[in-house]
């Protein structure tokens, strides 16, 4: 198997997040979302002057996971004013790892995860916390084997439906 690198990204990687932002969210949740929330939701999250303004916020940071020359997942992490909702200085949030379905099961997702715990620990962050969607049972395993406990819960909007994320922490050492 080809070995998999994590490289920062930055504004030369707009196209490169676009894409892989759209294809890993839609076959992560299209089949149990309807075409027009997904829609909406592409639209609105990955178009070109929002990926703008996310990847030249000072607070937020992207990795993509490479298999040689081929984008297979990235990683996006938000500290101070750029986390979502709690902005704790204390803390770092995991705003998306996403992989290519056809790289599910081969480790792209923690590689992607050691790099967020790696730049927690570099910040001197305290802890990682993060929303995932209470349906989505693949990432509540994933979170819940790397040490993540639930603490609250918000509400995710797709489109016009209100979905319940559930927000999980884990203290680092």
């Amino acid at each position: 198997m080809p070995s998999i690198t994590i490289q920062k990204a930055g504004i030369k990687d707009l196209e490169i997040i676009q894409n892989l932002g759209i294809q890993t969210f839609s076959e992560t949740f299209a089949e149990d979302n309807t075409e027009e929330a997904m829609k909406k939701y592409l639209e609105e999250s990955f178009n070109t002057a929002k990926l703008t303004a996310e990847l030249n916020a000072p607070d937020s940071f992207f990795y993509i996971a490479w298999e040689e020359d081929n984008p297979i997942g990235y990683l996006k992490v938000n500290s101070g004013k750029g986390q979502t909702e709690l902005q704790d200085e204390t803390s770092l949030e995991i705003e998306r790892i996403y992989v290519k379905k056809s790289h599910h099961g081969k480790k792209v997702g923690q590689i992607l995860y050691d790099q967020a715990v790696e730049t927690a620990q570099h910040l001197r962050k305290s802890y990682l916390w993060l929303g995932v969607w209470e349906k989505n049972l693949r990432a509540l395993h994933f979170y819940r084997k790397n040490g993540f406990v639930e603490f609250d819960k918000h509400i995710f909007r797709l489109g016009d439906e209100e979905q319940t994320d559930l927000m999980m922490k884990k203290i680092l050492d």
